[in-house]
């Protein structure tokens, strides 16, 4: 290797070949276009990527998008891989799959609490309102002189004695 190869590849990736270069065997240049997606520290995104997608595939749908969009797509193409490295059959799916049934699960049990809530809060109504003397009877039995205790004046002066004397 010459002097300027050398001083090349330090000054990329502070002379350490992207994980896709060094995955590949390749010499990483400065146009490298897994580079900035693929670091060195991390190997693992490149070859999950590379084993489901291959890459070829990766770099060219990474170069067909515009610029801004390439870091996006470089983490849903790891992320996709890593998915499918996981569960080869369902991939990304079982996971989403798993979540949503964790989600109605929760909805469900938030919907039962509310019931419960409701049914608690109509118990104490009803017994609030047995408990509250209704003002309309309070009236009638003011108003009713049956409803009034017995005017117990007339009674014989022994009525109160037990014993009778």
């Amino acid at each position: 290797m010459s002097r300027c190869n050398i001083f090349i590849e330090s000054a990329i990736n502070g002379g350490r070949r992207c994980a896709a270069c060094k995955h590949l065997k390749k010499r990483c240049t400065e146009d490298c276009a897994w580079a900035p997606y693929f670091p060195h520290s991390q190997p693992y995104r490149f070859s999950c990527a590379h084993k489901i997608f291959g890459a070829s595939n990766v770099e060219r749908m990474l170069k067909k998008l515009p610029a801004h969009l390439r870091a996006q797509a470089a983490d849903s193409i790891v992320s996709e891989a890593y998915w499918r490295v996981q569960d080869p059959v369902y991939g990304a799916t079982a996971i989403i799959t798993y979540l949503q049934q964790q989600i109605q699960k929760a909805h469900n049990e938030i919907l039962q609490a509310q019931a419960q809530i409701a049914i608690y809060k109509a118990q104490e109504e009803l017994l609030n309102q047995l408990a509250r003397p209704n003002i309309d009877e309070a009236r009638y039995a003011s108003e009713d002189s049956s409803l009034l205790l017995p005017d117990m004046t007339n009674l014989p002066p022994d009525f109160f004695f037990l014993n009778g004397s």
